[in-house]
């Protein structure tokens, strides 16, 4: 059951050297994909399509695997995988897909707004995935804006 210190989130998350990435955007924007590609590149799966998270008392805002479907991943035509999750990891930034219609993102964001989760603030950056080596610059993007561990 949900508190104000835990809920659940429709968003992919993985884990990267010890930090959650939260991915969000409507469906068929790419979360799943973006998450895979990630994970072939060394991340940890955390959940697809929903997460876990949890504000502990010193005030971070931890994610973890989401009940019921923990371990599993949409792979879209191909169908569900079973991996192993990683484990529970602070969330340092939220990639927020667009769907269609949105604007495009902002070519080089200086300053991020932040996302207010369970009285957390985490910086958001709009992410065009696109077909440009979109793993990579999710890692750049939590490199240069994700909180630090």
């Amino acid at each position: 059951m949900a508190t104000s210190r835990e809920t659940v989130l429709q968003a992919s998350a993985v884990a990267i050297g010890g930090r959650a990435l939260l991915i969000e955007g409507p469906p068929g924007s790419g979360k799943s994909s973006l998450a895979l590609a990630l994970i072939d590149r060394g991340a940890g799966l955390i959940g697809d399509d929903a997460v876990r998270l949890s504000r502990r008392p010193d005030g971070v805002l931890v994610a973890s695997p989401p009940p019921n479907i923990a371990g599993l991943i949409e792979l879209r035509g191909v169908g569900l995988a079973a991996l192993e999750t990683a484990p529970p990891a602070p969330v340092a930034l939220v990639l927020a897909l667009p769907g269609p219609g949105d604007a495009s993102p902002e070519r080089l964001p200086e300053t991020l707004p932040r996302r207010a989760l369970l009285g957390c603030n985490v910086p958001l950056l709009r992410f065009d995935p696109g077909g440009i080596a979109p793993a990579v610059r999710a890692e750049w993007a939590l490199r240069l804006h994700g909180l630090s561990p």
